[in-house]
């Protein structure tokens, strides 16, 4: 069967034609072919995206976090310094999102934005928008048209075939033209969009597809975020009270320590060990499906005890400050260990009928049955433990209801190995009070910061508080001396 012209002309075909080819009733005179719907634009604008809306606001954020990180120690650091030092991947991650915005709304300024078709800056701020849906509309048809050749050809007639490529390069004409005419390009914009509806509508992707793939990205950014970056904890016990109370929901930053690689015990880069005084979420030595959080006192190498509670480390007794009576049936402390200062609680009970500081000892026979004389206090003694090389040994705050290293091992005390840490504590997200409903009080607290009350407490325990961070030690008093060298 003989063919007509029409139908076996190749100029007739836009998937099938050169780049620049003339089709029938286009402009016959000579004008370079916009490059807007080849392939090296298109990967052109994707390079330029990820230089300037992807790296450098990463680059930034990253040298703006460490610009306004105080140097440890650093007692004269405001209260955003001091929360940029304590929170640095939340405050990276707010300054990379402000970055980006400011990037995104001044792309059109960047530097090749208008060599490689981002846009122009002739065109008017309230058409920017369309302008970019008519580049995206492009790139789509001529993606189509590329991947779908044979099939177009079956499905579309010539005529249909040269009045849509007639329809996208008059598009691409008035967006590439030496000067921009807004009503040529919503016209050509409006034929453009008609054609590919038209013409193109089988293989577009349609909007449930749309809406699967953006779930489906959604869900791989949390996914691998909740893996790498941080993750949401919920504390179901009172050993950490009154530094999380019971009901906190907290955020565990993961890159502390290096990322766990999934169902493995090894990690992406390591930053271990973790540092005396530091709130991390592990796995429990003894049950590796059940996550512990506690704080880290002992570190490899060191020798830990522990005398009404507290700790002693290569010999030196943790200072600490009195705040005050916690409630009816505990001593709030305020404990230093090398630059962090925290809460400690240590409830009344018949064998510390006085708190953990009495009674005095010289010696040990100043002590009675059943007691040890240990830093000048008589009392229960835990210990000596030696911290081996990978691991640290930790304590609950609430010193006496506390499952930590000390009770460990059928009471033989145990450390935490290095591969079951996850990450250290970052701050409260959200908080239920017991008897239901948000505590408000709780919210955003600052896990490795300042200590701060919970609600309800008697108005005294703040200004004893405040007395303790006044009159807190340097930092060389509140270090230990270095323990055993580990081979």
């Amino acid at each position: 069967m003989a063919t007509t012209p029409e139908e076996r002309s190749p100029e007739s075909s836009p998937a099938l034609a050169k780049e620049g080819g003339a089709t029938e009733g286009s402009d016959p005179s000579p004008s370079p072919r916009p490059n807007t719907g080849s392939a090296g634009p298109t990967w052109l604008r994707g390079l330029f995206y990820a230089i300037w809306i992807v790296t450098l606001p990463f680059v930034l954020a990253i040298l703006a976090v460490w610009l306004l990180t105080p140097a440890p120690g650093d007692a004269s650091a405001g209260a955003l310094r001091v929360f940029v030092g304590d929170q640095q991947i939340p405050s990276g991650i707010v300054l990379f999102t402000i970055f980006a915005m400011l990037a995104w709304h001044y792309r059109y300024e960047l530097p090749l934005s208008s060599a490689i078709s981002i846009g122009r800056k002739d065109v008017p701020p309230q058409a920017r928008a369309r302008y970019e849906e008519a580049q995206a509309l492009v790139d789509e048809a001529r993606r189509i048209l590329k991947q779908n050749t044979r099939e177009v050809e079956k499905g579309l007639r010539a005529a249909e075939r040269e009045r849509l490529e007639e329809a996208l390069r008059g598009l691409e004409k008035v967006m590439t033209a030496e000067t921009f005419d807004l009503a040529e390009f919503d016209a050509a914009h409006t034929r453009a969009d008609r054609a590919v509806g038209e013409h193109l509508s089988r293989w577009r992707k349609g909007e449930m597809r749309e809406y699967a793939e953006s779930i489906g990205v959604a869900v791989a950014v949390a996914l691998i975020l909740r893996a790498f970056v941080i993750e949401a904890f919920k504390i179901p016990s009172g050993s950490m009270i009154p530094s999380l109370m019971i009901g906190d929901h907290i955020f565990v930053n993961k890159l502390t320590y290096g990322p766990l690689i999934p169902w493995t015990e090894k990690r992406l880069f390591s930053s271990l060990p973790p540092t005396r005084g530091d709130v991390m979420v592990f796995k429990f030595p003894e049950n590796k499906e059940q996550d512990f959080i506690k704080r880290v006192i002992a570190a490899p190498g060191d020798t830990l005890e522990a005398i009404n509670g507290r700790p002693i480390i290569n010999g030196w007794l943790v200072p600490h400050c009195y705040v005050g009576r916690y409630g009816s049936d505990g001593w709030l402390y305020v404990e230093y260990l090398e630059d962090k200062s925290y809460f400690t609680l240590f409830a009344h009970d018949d064998t510390h009928p006085n708190g953990p500081d009495e009674p005095v000892c010289k010696g040990q026979e100043d002590c009675g049955i059943g007691q040890s004389c240990k830093a000048g206090i008589c009392g229960h003694h835990q210990g000596p433990f030696k911290v081996g090389a990978n691991e640290v040994w930790v304590m609950g705050d609430n010193r006496y209801n506390s499952h930590d290293s000390r009770s460990w091992r059928g009471g033989m005390g145990a450390g935490v190995p290095f591969e079951n840490i996850k990450g250290r504590a970052m701050f409260v997200w959200m908080s239920f009070a017991p008897g239901g409903g948000i505590a408000q009080d709780r919210l955003f607290v600052n896990v490795m910061g300042r200590p701060k009350l919970p609600g309800g407490l008697d108005a005294s325990l703040q200004a004893g508080l405040d007395k303790c961070m006044r009159e807190r030690p340097p930092v060389s008093q509140t270090t230990p001396p270095p323990g055993r060298k580990l081979r």
